[in-house]
């Protein structure tokens, strides 16, 4: 096992291990509030979004899911050469190992991710009860709300953090058109009721 952390091929993953344990370093020491970055994710298809949930993006905040990943392509990029050099008696380019560890790090992390935000403290995850964002203001990102047909809104909580929701309008004759800035109004199970800030229909003057 020591063969391959000082084989010229693993020198990449090494490296992420490292950066990964400065970073925790960091953190640990009480100097991370300085880079303790929320991610702050706005997309205008519904995929795009779906992807960034899917490798955990906004369910930790954005250090802690980097040292996530440093830790998992590092030590899958190990196993990797270690693994090539038991079978094959030789290491793998790392043309060849970093691609295969990101592959199979990337899906790692968001798994790992909704993990720890189920279990690490919430005012470090920086979670909050859906039930908080009554009363916050979002905008309209994707389709066109409606009674009976909602859309996807962007809502930041009091922490700063996106979340992306199902919204209808609150009044059952009144559209919610794309790019419209609403208020939450209530919630029912997993969809909420908004209106519209009313700044949508202002008219646009040129400055």
């Amino acid at each position: 096992m020591f063969a391959v952390l000082g084989a010229s091929e693993s020198v990449v993953f090494v490296s992420a291990l490292i950066l990964m344990l400065l970073i925790g370093a960091v953190q640990l020491v009480g100097l991370g509030g300085h880079f303790g970055i929320d991610a702050h994710v706005d997309a205008d298809v519904d995929a795009e979004i779906d992807l960034l949930g899917w490798l955990g993006v906004g369910t930790l905040p954005l250090m802690i899911l980097i040292v996530v990943f440093l830790a998992l392509f590092g030590t899958t990029g190990l196993i990797i050469e270690q693994a090539s050099h038991d079978w094959l008696g030789t290491f793998l380019p790392p043309l060849i190992a970093g691609p295969a560890a990101l592959v199979a790090a990337l899906p790692l992390t968001g798994f790992s991710a909704r993990g720890l935000a189920r279990i690490l403290p919430r005012d470090f995850t920086t979670a909050v009860s859906l039930d908080t964002l009554v009363g916050e203001t979002g905008k309209i990102v994707t389709g066109r709300a409606s009674h009976g047909s909602p859309a996807r809104a962007r809502v930041e909580d009091l922490h700063g953090q996106a979340h992306f929701v199902m919204v209808e309008p609150n009044a059952s004759d009144q559209i919610l058109e794309e790019g419209e800035a609403i208020l939450l109004v209530r919630r029912e199970n997993d969809l909420f009721r908004a209106i519209s800030r009313g700044d949508h229909r202002l008219p646009q003057l040129g400055v």
